[in-house]
């Protein structure tokens, strides 16, 4: 298995989109160079250009399958095959931009700082992330701690790094002009509880099936997983489930 699969990713490219346009939409700048962390197959990218036509981009991903989608794009953007943590470019940037990417990049009270001081006066660092405080997780944690798997999985959950708003506040309002911050709760309308497993399957619950050596295993571990996630998420009425899922939203003004 991949580390990362851009198909399984795009299943739900608008859904994932979305809260990446709301961050996008908030920033109160007009930069000239931007450069988009964890940028992934381009989608992200694909907003930032939108929204500043006239920008320079540098879009950057540790995924050469990611980038490989992002290169046969139509986006108009440098693309880096890097990690966020290595990347040390040699001109700061007007907006450092983030979605989604951050929870993967340990050591948040050095890193964020550290990005901070990549960004221009007068820019910004601007990023979201998912909470996993959401019921999905609390099931995905549920099925890694039972019997069957906690001996091979007990240390999957160290992979994710995410905090609350003040964590972020108290960070970063010492070194900023302004620090805006949010959380949104979004409750995406999906056809069944089996699409909640693909969702997760490529990004929160990756961390576990990368951890597990045969695709048999996998398949085992994946048919826990569906079956406690189609008892927590009931159907409605109209055959759909409904899957709310939080994320926090940080920019920080140089």
């Amino acid at each position: 298995m991949s580390l990362w699969n851009p198909k399984d990713y795009l299943q739900f490219e608008r859904e994932r989109t979305l809260p990446c346009r709301d961050l996008a939409a908030r920033i109160e700048l007009s930069p000239t160079r931007i450069a988009d962390l964890g940028c992934g197959p381009g989608n992200s990218t694909a907003v930032l250009q939108e929204r500043w036509p006239n920008a320079i981009l540098l879009g950057i991903d540790n995924s050469t399958e990611m980038l490989k989608i992002a290169g046969e794009s139509q986006v108009r953007s440098e693309w880096l095959l890097q990690d966020i943590q290595s990347w040390n470019p040699p001109s700061s940037y007007d907006l450092v931009f983030s979605n989604a990417a951050l929870q993967w990049v340990p050591d948040h009270e050095t890193e964020i700082i550290r990005l901070f001081n990549l960004v221009s006066n007068g820019g910004a660092l601007a990023f979201q992330i998912p909470t996993h405080t959401d019921l999905w997780y609390s099931v995905l944690e549920k099925v890694v701690m039972s019997s069957k798997w906690s001996d091979r999985l007990r240390d999957f959950s160290s992979e994710f790094f995410a905090y609350p708003l003040d964590f972020y506040f108290d960070l970063l309002s010492g070194y900023s002009k302004r620090v805006d911050l949010w959380e949104t709760e979004y409750c995406h309308i999906l056809p069944s509880p089996e699409a909640i497993v693909e969702w997760t399957k490529a990004t929160g619950v990756r961390p576990a099936l990368n951890r597990l050596t045969d695709q048999e295993t996998k398949k085992e571990f994946i048919a826990q997983y569906t079956n406690e996630i189609v008892r927590a998420y009931p159907k409605r009425r109209s055959g759909n489930v409904l899957f709310p899922f939080l994320r926090r939203f940080v920019i920080a003004y140089r």
